[in-house]
């Protein structure tokens, strides 16, 4: 299989392309950088399809925030705020794209709880984004593997809460891709078929600065493992400890940044801004 495609619920493959962009919706009223816009469903189902018409291959929906220091939601109230954006969005009409097999966008669950995985998957979901590897709670890895859906596996230190307090490695490289290599095991001896996964190395979640630069530095290690490379680096804020931009002046380095990580090979791009991420990988492909 081309190393950039993807398999997700279904038996429907991502890929092969020269890029994927994963477009965020969050039903959050805290989110870091647009916490409270699309909390109201409406809201919410209404951003997804702007997104999609800009050329978002996936939709990913949160309900929780997991920026640095948030709070956990219960179950009930993740469950209220993203399971009637994940059925209406359901309904938009698939359209494929150029260069691109199957049908987009495709719908992401940000969740770590089991119960919310599950009952968005039926909803119409075809993608897990997990930010625990399933360590938070367990049975998403029984869910993962009836449901065999497509699967954002991601190296985190702690939960959101705890994780920037001390983050601390002996060589943070060596021992992300260590875990990456435990968890792949785990998973699919649980019963997740290898190519449902991709591989977040979590940028900013318990890291230093230096952290995140090394791993952006080193980013064509982790091509060993086999797996795509997924990256969530919109509008965080390493461009504040590097660059001292604020919340709302990250935009150019985000796009910098895209294009240089996918010169170095990384195929899925999370992302705030689809519009602009969609030039920007073009003329990045365009180049290459």
């Amino acid at each position: 299989m081309h190393e950039k495609s993807w398999s997700i619920k279904g038996g429907k493959v991502l890929g092969p392309a020269p890029f994927f962009i994963a477009g965020i919706v969050n039903v959050t009223p805290d989110s870091f950088h647009d916490g409270g816009r699309w909390f109201d469903a409406r809201a919410a189902v209404a951003h997804g399809r702007e997104l999609a018409a800009q050329g978002a291959h996936i939709l990913d929906v949160g309900g929780e925030s997991t920026r640095p220091g948030a709070a956990e939601v219960s179950e009930d109230e993740e469950l209220r705020r993203v399971l009637p954006v994940i059925a209406e969005l359901a309904t938009l009409p698939r359209a494929a794209l150029p260069d691109c097999s199957g049908e987009y966008p495709v719908l992401s669950v940000d969740t770590f709880k089991a119960r919310v995985a599950a009952e968005s998957l039926a909803a119409g979901a075809g993608i897990v984004n997990d930010i625990s590897a399933c360590r938070f709670d367990e049975a998403l890895a029984d869910v993962l593997a009836q449901e065999k859906p497509g699967y954002v596996l991601m190296h985190s230190q702690g939960r959101p809460r705890v994780m920037q307090k001390a983050p601390a490695y002996g060589d943070v490289v060596e021992e992300v891709l260590a875990f990456f290599e435990e968890r792949l095991q785990y998973l699919c001896g649980r019963g997740l078929p290898e190519d449902r996964i991709v591989l977040d190395p979590g940028i900013g979640f318990g890291k230093t600065l230096e952290h995140n630069l090394r791993l952006l530095r080193e980013i064509k290690r982790f091509e060993s493992l086999g797996r795509p490379v997924y990256m969530g680096l919109s509008n965080k804020s390493l461009f504040q400890g590097l660059l001292g931009l604020e919340p709302g002046r990250r935009g150019t380095a985000t796009q910098v940044a895209t294009a240089i990580l996918a010169a170095k090979g990384v195929a899925v791009h999370r992302v705030h801004d689809v519009a602009e991420t969609v030039r920007t990988l073009r003329l990045a492909a365009a180049m290459a």
